[in-house]
């Protein structure tokens, strides 16, 4: 089954005149419909460069270079709404959340202001029509406003950050670029883990934060888990997951590792450090690779995705106070035809780190596209160090502006026909069966051929786009009496989704998570926030 390509809006910052550096224009490089495109121009301002400085003194670990010391930024009061009740609470609890929620706001105001913000709602209109997220592109042409936080852009108070959202998947991209070469077709994630030098090791004893190895066996867990989930998929063909290790390789070792063609994924953890070429990684103490040298075995080799767990991975370098155009590890693997590059804004910490990997690699293993998984394992990030601390900002995603995203082909592509020796196999003479829902008016959906597969993605027989609802939720299935002793035959239950169903028993509701059950007639469900009964007609 052919899966549509999700509508896209790109769009690009860049100045209209060398003699006025805070003079820009907004453009609309691609969209879903011609009356999108458009331009508008736009002023840097100074209450932003003061934000963004204050930002730069709170939440920067380690100091960008040149930034003064600059008075806090006088932030206006919580919003409220009509009670006189904060609009988020949770969020502003502090002076640092406020900071965060407040240039989040002004860049989103910056940005999208006009024709820009007519063009946007025309695109989410069109995505929301065809049932589908809107893929949102941003090329900053100006380096020296690469630094910002993109990514924590939000319409107002109370809404959620472009970069957490599934139904806008935001991404950075470049049009700089060499053209995306064929890419093979994927069922698998193969995945080359390297860890390089890590210089903090040096400064702290053995005992203290998470040790690089323990990463890798973490990540090859977590794959691992993954695949097993899919494994036991009757609908679908297995997600089979390989991680193979180099500990500080050096140079010449990783790339003959690359040049096998074995891998679609590289992972690097270790030190890293801003350079005009793509910066630098330190494989070892005494060796390393710069971006530019990376980027042409990676695209040799066909590597879809490049994760660097190394600080500044996604900052440019700087000459004289002054960015470098395209010098950061992620514009020039873009630059060089990589499809997909996910760096650090800034330092991160090393459970930091970690937390994001595994949600994104299980994600992944999931099927699902590149810059979803991203949100998904950057909405974990915030849920785990909150939002007014930086974690959740600092991974950066560029993407290649002919790259669709799909790192493995997605379930609607795969086989879906039931093998033989299936334990879901359907005999003849099923008995008729169908969900509904509680509330009135009611909705009926019949269980035909004895299955019903359940999600919120296309593709599935009964489509739910609801909270907590994952792409693949569970599925519903008549299995016949095998045992010869005229019990009655009876449908079950398979759950695959990430927080499990809900059943509702005796003793009240209870969860199925990655496990199947029996199900009897007359028996509540509840699919993320959707509530339905299974009723048999025959019962």
């Amino acid at each position: 089954m052919h899966v549509p390509e999700i509508p896209c809006l790109s769009l690009a910052i860049a100045p209209l005149t060398a003699t006025e550096p805070e003079h820009y224009a907004i453009w609309v490089l691609q969209a879903p419909n011609p009356r999108s495109y458009s331009h508008h121009d736009r002023h840097w301002t100074q209450p932003l460069t003061q934000m963004w400085q204050t930002w730069q003194s709170m939440f920067s670990s380690r100091g960008l270079p040149e930034v003064p010391r600059v008075p806090m930024v006088d932030l206006p009061p919580p919003a409220m709404d009509s009670s006189g009740n904060s609009v988020n609470a949770s969020q502003e609890r502090s002076y640092a959340g406020r900071l965060m929620q407040h240039l989040g706001i002004n860049l989103w105001q910056w940005l999208f202001d006009g024709p820009i913000q007519n063009s946007l709602d025309l695109s989410q209109g069109i995505a929301i029509g065809q049932g589908r997220a809107l893929r949102l592109r941003l090329e900053i042409r100006d380096p020296n406003l690469i630094a910002l936080p993109w990514e924590i852009m939000q319409a107002q108070a109370g809404k959620q950050a472009v970069s957490l959202s599934q139904q806008v998947l935001f991404s950075r991209t470049t049009s700089a670029v060499d053209p995306l070469p064929p890419l093979r077709t994927e069922h698998a994630l193969k995945i080359l883990l390297v860890l390089g030098h890590d210089i903090d090791a040096e400064h702290r004893s053995s005992d203290q934060g998470l040790q690089l190895e323990q990463e890798a066996t973490a990540l090859a867990q977590i794959l691992k888990k993954a695949a097993e989930v899919d494994a036991d998929h009757t609908f679908t063909s297995p997600v089979s997951c390989e991680v193979k290790t180099l500990l500080q390789p050096t140079p010449a070792m990783l790339i003959d590792e690359l040049e096998t063609q074995n891998y679609n994924v590289l992972f690097y953890s270790g030190h890293g450090v801003p350079a005009p070429d793509g910066g630098l990684l330190f494989v070892r103490a005494d060796a390393s690779l710069n971006g530019t040298e990376l980027a042409q075995v990676l695209t040799r080799c066909q590597v879809k995705l490049a994760v660097f767990n190394a600080c500044w991975g996604a900052q440019p370098d700087q000459q004289n106070g002054q960015s470098i155009p395209r010098s950061s590890l992620a514009e020039v693997l873009i630059h060089h035809g990589v499809p997909a590059v996910l760096g650090m804004r800034d330092s991160i910490a090393d459970h930091e780190a970690l937390s994001f990997i595994q949600m994104f690699a299980q994600a992944l293993a999931e099927r699902l596209p590149i810059d979803e998984a991203v949100a998904i394992a950057r909405q974990n990030l915030l849920t785990l160090y909150k939002f007014n601390q930086p974690a959740w900002t600092l991974p950066v995603l560029y993407m290649h502006p002919e790259y669709n995203g799909e790192l493995i082909k997605p379930i609607t592509e795969g086989v879906t026909e039931i093998p033989d020796n299936s334990p879901s196999w359907i005999r003849p003479h099923t008995p008729a069966a169908y969900i509904r829902t509680l509330t009135q008016p009611s909705q009926t959906w019949r269980i035909y051929g004895g299955i019903m597969r359940v999600g919120n993605m296309e593709g599935n027989d009964l489509v739910l786009k609801a909270p907590g609802v994952s792409r693949k939720h569970a599925e519903i299935f008549f299995r016949d009496s095998f045992s010869g002793d005229n019990s009655a035959p009876i449908y079950f239950l398979r759950d695959f989704s990430r927080f499990g169903t809900l059943i509702m028993g005796p003793n009240g509701w209870y969860k199925v998570h990655q496990q199947e059950v029996p199900l009897q007639s007359q028996t509540r469900l509840k699919f993320g926030s959707f509530q339905v009964e299974f009723v048999i007609d025959s019962a």
